[in-house]
């Protein structure tokens, strides 16, 4: 592979082979149940060749594949066991790890972004082997002239036509792709995608939000971003992060390490907005550290969500009119807001036991957040049994929270993925404006 595969007709192929992929397998799988083979192990073996076929052409297409299978890795935790188990370690790979480009072609990328002589008038040395690859990049390790460690991120030629192609394909699969992953609602992470992906494919607006974070963290004791020493529009040079990725917490940290990395984590989502203007709007695993002093180090600034006015204040209006239980205050700033629309008949008691539900761990001084928690929320409100079901069906979400509604959902996915307890009360009052503690009840 030199690019990323571009024609639509080949991408389309691939993308549509997955669920057709599974049903292939699954006919198998029935012969082989015919045959006397347990029915266990056959189901087994299909979820995990799926699950392998999964990673091998989403991170082939790379693109907006990629960038789609990243954003469901986030949520695996709200999967049910039995389906997510199975893909589990696919879609982690997926948040950091791609096929990569070969090398010839990134030299060629770097001569054309940073001139003919880049190798000697920019670098002491420069490691061809990528450290890392995800949607629309690679990373190489290099030593830049003075001597400081970098990373070097090479954007993968024609990115922008795969995007945009992936996107729109992905979009006409999606009621097939059911078939592969379960559970999850498609249809709004593709639509996040497709309106991102122009600023993300931008690498040179990417190093001025990434700047503007390292300024706004610089000789902070817990949160570490790495200068921009150079950048173009394909190619972005910046300081190297040691540390172990938050991948690798999830997967086999302790509860002392879970515990510190939770709030690391959820701490730095909530200070960006306040301390920078900026809210990182890419909360996946792969793009954070935990640096060998203790900070967390943060990577990739493609999505970003600018906040002039820091998080709006009407998010701590309705944490607290939910908390106290004042259902025509919550119904009041939700209509206000613009979350429920004028004419769109619903109860504030219906409004109230539905928050009530995302509100929980807020009750709390501490909560530890896990897979099983979210799945029962998850659960609750994907019901069509149930009123919270029909409530959600009424919500509207205004434009300028789109992103911060994906952080949010994100944030916590990936706080149940680490599984860590964190003083969940006392960050969201420090950092959330809009908050009145006067109204809050005590906690549980």
């Amino acid at each position: 592979m030199s690019d990323i595969p571009r024609r639509s007709l080949s991408r389309t192929a691939k993308l549509v082979g997955l669920p057709l992929g599974h049903a292939g397998r699954a006919a198998v799988g029935l012969g082989r149940r015919v045959g006397g083979a347990p029915a266990e192990a056959i189901a087994a073996e299909l979820q995990a060749r799926t699950a392998e076929q999964l990673f091998a052409v989403l991170g082939e297409l790379k693109g907006g594949a990629m960038k789609f299978g990243q954003a469901l890795s986030v949520m695996e935790a709200a999967m049910p066991e039995e389906l997510a188990g199975p893909y589990r370690a696919t879609l982690t790979k997926l948040q950091d790890a791609a096929p990569p480009m070969p090398v010839e072609r990134v030299h060629a990328i770097l001569a054309e972004q940073l001139g003919p002589r880049w190798r000697t008038a920019k670098f002491q040395s420069f490691e061809d082997r990528p450290v890392a690859a995800a949607s629309i990049g690679q990373v190489h390790r290099a030593v830049w002239r003075d001597g400081r460690t970098v990373a070097v991120k090479v954007q993968y030629p024609g990115a922008g036509e795969a995007l945009l192609s992936d996107i729109n394909q992905l979009s006409r699969v999606a009621r097939l792709a059911g078939a592969w992953i379960p559970g999850i609602a498609m249809g709004p992470i593709l639509d996040e995608v497709k309106a991102r992906m122009s600023e993300e494919l931008d690498y040179d607006l990417e190093a001025t939000h990434q700047k503007a974070f390292a300024r706004a963290f610089r000789g902070d004791d817990e949160v570490f971003v790495p200068d921009v020493l150079a950048h173009s529009h394909q190619v972005i040079v910046s300081e190297w992060v040691e540390g172990r990725p938050l991948s690798q917490v999830i997967s086999n940290g302790s509860p002392a390490e879970r515990d510190e990395a939770s709030s690391l984590y959820l701490e730095f989502l909530l200070r960006g907005p306040n301390r920078a203007r900026l809210l990182h709007a890419d909360p996946h695993p792969g793009n954070f550290r935990i640096t060998p002093d203790g900070r967390l180090g943060v990577l990739d600034f493609g999505a970003v969500n600018r906040l002039p006015d820091g998080m709006p204040p009407t998010m701590g209006e309705i944490i607290t009119r939910t908390l106290a239980g004042d259902e025509p205050g919550l119904g009041e700033v939700l209509r206000r807001a613009g979350f429920i629309r004028p004419k769109v008949d619903v109860s504030d008691a219906a409004l109230m036991h539905y928050l009530q539900t995302f509100v929980e761990p807020l009750e709390h001084e501490t909560f530890t957040f896990s897979r099983s928690w979210l799945r029962s929320v998850s659960a609750t409100i994907q019901d069509p049994r149930r009123e919270e079901f029909l409530v959600g069906l009424r919500f509207n979400l205004p434009p300028e929270y789109l992103l911060i509604h994906r952080v949010w959902l994100g944030c916590i996915g990936v706080l149940c993925q680490v599984g860590g307890t964190v003083p969940i009360r006392d960050l969201i009052i420090a950092h959330v404006p809009g908050i009145d503690e006067d109204a809050l009840p005590p906690p549980r």
